[in-house]
């Protein structure tokens, strides 16, 4: 059902106050059709809900916001592993959580990352050296246009670095239905990250021995230690992707920051934005209800629900003061909207 002038507050974690001129939660692929025709008739621009964790509202919406509720998840048993068929509007953090207590490896350190399925393979997500693509064997997605289904493959979702073909050459031309991925029988837990190193140091537990869930729970705490829960702090998760640099200029900032937090990223450099932004001296700050999180700089939080013109300027203040005191461009994960 197409509803007129709905508040979009609690459709986005930052929880920021905001209307979308027309409203739709569909929770079929029919419903979802419907919605794209009207849009269409309309003349009108199309705002894809899901969790609402990567979003950032900078004013009303003039267009239809569309909230993809599609259900189901299954796993399929193979000769060499397992597949995982999930609906766009299932939960991310409790597919891994299933897939973790099914004894199955791949996913636990994507753990505890916020949002809805539809949205992990616009993002590529990724947490402690793991990302989607890792694990991605195919997504269905609807055409705005015709409404046609479209099958992509891991290739042509031309996937990098918290990038894809959606967020480029398919940005607003799709919406995602469904992800497919395949977990293999033949797992390693991967705990290279110097957290999640020293997590399992502190506690006696060698790598080798470890089992998916182990790893899941080490992600989790670690997560809770620093990142805050959006119920109770709202916030867009991380706001910055870690900005990647050359070797030269990764050697220039070493040199001029021997405490510089970096990994190595192919021929590039992958730098902590978290890092880069505590040492530039905001993590804690806080402006007229909006501010940065004070046990991890990379995460800005709304507490006093303020609009997203408000979340933008400070952003916009943060990446100028990186850019000036280090060289380095920072780029905002969410999309802004409109």
């Amino acid at each position: 059902m197409i509803q007129p002038d709905v508040d979009l507050q609690p459709f986005n974690t930052m929880t920021i106050a905001a209307r979308a001129r027309y409203f739709c939660a569909a929770t079929t692929l029919e419903e979802l059709r419907e919605a794209l025709s009207f849009a269409q008739e309309q003349q009108l621009p199309i705002l894809p809900l899901g969790g609402g964790s990567n979003i950032v509202l900078t004013g009303d919406f003039p267009g239809l916001a569309l909230h993809i509720g599609l259900q189901g998840l299954s796993f399929e048993s193979l000769s060499d592993g397992v597949r995982i068929r999930a609906a766009a509007g299932e939960n991310w953090h409790q597919l891994v959580m299933r897939s973790v207590e099914s004894g199955y490896g791949g996913l636990e350190n994507l753990a505890l990352i916020p949002g809805n399925i539809g949205a992990a393979p616009i993002q590529n997500i990724g947490a402690y050296g793991v990302e989607l693509k890792d694990s991605f064997e195919q997504l269905t997605a609807m055409e705005v246009a015709s409404g046609n289904l479209v099958t992509f493959s891991a290739e042509e979702c031309q996937f990098g670095y918290r990038d894809s073909l959606f967020k480029n050459a398919g940005k607003d031309r799709y919406l995602i239905c469904e992800v497919v991925l395949k977990l293999r029988a033949e797992w390693r837990p991967q705990a290279s990250y110097p957290a999640l190193q020293q997590y399992f140091e502190e506690r006696g537990l060698a790598v080798d021995s470890l089992t998916p869930s182990q790893v899941a729970g080490a992600v989790i705490d670690i997560r809770n230690s620093k990142l805050p829960n959006p119920v109770e702090i709202p916030n867009a998760g991380s706001f910055f992707k870690n900005p990647l640099v050359n070797g030269s200029q990764y050697a220039r900032l070493k040199a001029q920051h021997p405490q510089l937090v970096a990994f190595a990223a192919g021929e590039h450099w992958k730098l902590a934005a978290g890092w880069l932004i505590d040492q530039a001296g905001w993590r804690g700050f806080r402006r007229d209800g909006v501010g940065v999180h004070d046990r991890q700089a990379l995460v800005l939080v709304n507490p006093g629900h303020c609009c997203g013109r408000q979340v933008v300027a400070l952003a916009e203040d943060i990446a100028r003061d990186v850019q000036q005191k280090f060289g380095v461009t920072l780029e905002a994960e969410p999309r802004f909207y409109p």
